[in-house]
This record gives structure tokens, C-alpha cells and sequence, in this order.
């Protein structure tokens, strides 16, 4: 037996698995901050995109298009927590409350999120043409974090879309709970 093992010693494997256990936990925090991000942006951007959707379509059909909060992805609910889902559909009669009517088109609908809530000032958003005074109002986006990674969408009068770490008015954002 005159050569050397090639194998690792004890002392060496377990110095090894030390430091892959401590990447390892300091690498869970950071990757659930990265996991909440990344949905607290789809969220948002979805909701945005649903802002935008409806004042391209009020602009080139010439029609109200309403935003709502919607429990079935069909239909619009009462005020409540918007985090069960939203659509945008064309509103042809014009009723207010808005609601989905027989022959009324559903554009776009997004089911339940992953957030703990999203809440609104607001019922509906009502999207006119012809650059006609919108439903102003603030969507609050809030997951586990509470108050400190949420995220607010503030929709001008014009119906312009804008993202904010800060409400409307310059406070900071609430989450409940």
C-alpha cells in the first residue's frame, strides 16, 4: 500500500457540510423576500395591465369599460376585498352599479391571488372615452409583510395608472391585521 488516498478526511466533509448548511439557511430568508416580490409585482402589473386594457378599449371602441372586483370571474360583486379576482368587461347600458349584463363582453378576468388582500376605495372603475373624467381611486396590494412591501396602484382621473410605495396622498400604506 505505498499511495495516498484521494478520499476526504472526516474533519474535511464535515467542515464542508457546515458551510452548505449555513448558505443554505441564510438563503431561505432571501429567497421567500424574492418569492413575495415576484407576486406582489404579477399582482400588480396584472391589475395595471386591467387599467390599461379598459382605457385602450373605452378610447378605440368608443364605450364605458368598467374594472370590478368579481368573486366568479363573470360577474361583478359588492365593495369588499379585491383579492378574489377583478374583470374588465364593455359596459353598453351604462348602468351604475355596473354589472355584466346579457351581450356585455368580458375582456379580461383574473381569478383568486396569492396576497393576503387588496382592498380599493372604490366599488368599480368606470373607464370613459374620449379622455372623459375616469372613477379615480387607490388599490392597496398587501401580502405577509404588511405595510412595508406594500404596494398601492392609483388610478387618476384621467384613468391613468400609476405604482406607488405611498398612498395618494404623500402617508404611508396600511395593511389590516
Amino acid at each position: 500500500m505505498g499511495g495516498q488516498s484521494r478520499g476526504l478526511t472526516l474533519l474535511e466533509l464535515l467542515l464542508a457540510l457546515i458551510i452548505i448548511a449555513t448558505l443554505a439557511a441564510a438563503a431561505v430568508p432571501l429567497c421567500r423576500q424574492w418569492l413575495l416580490d415576484a407576486r406582489m409585482v404579477a399582482t400588480v402589473n396584472g391589475f395595471v395591465h386591467a387599467i390599461q386594457l379598459a382605457r385602450a378599449t373605452a378610447a378605440t371602441q368608443a364605450r364605458d369599460v368598467v374594472v370590478c372586483r368579481s368573486l366568479d370571474a363573470a360577474h361583478c360583486a359588492p365593495a369588499g376585498d379585491w383579492a378574489s379576482g377583478w374583470l374588465v368587461f364593455v359596459n353598453l347600458d351604462g348602468d351604475d352599479p355596473a354589472t355584466v349584463d346579457p351581450g356585455e363582453r368580458v375582456l379580461a378576468a383574473s381569478t383568486a391571488l396569492p396576497l393576503a388582500s387588496i382592498r380599493s376605495n372604490r366599488r368599480a372603475y368606470a373607464l370613459h372615452p374620449h379622455a372623459v373624467r375616469a372613477t379615480n381611486g387607490t388599490v392597496v396590494f398587501c401580502d405577509t409583510r404588511g405595510g412595508a412591501g406594500a404596494r398601492a396602484v392609483i388610478v387618476s382621473y384621467s384613468g391613468r395608472p400609476r405604482v406607488s410605495r405611498r398612498a395618494a396622498d404623500g402617508k404611508a400604506l396600511t395593511c389590516p391585521g
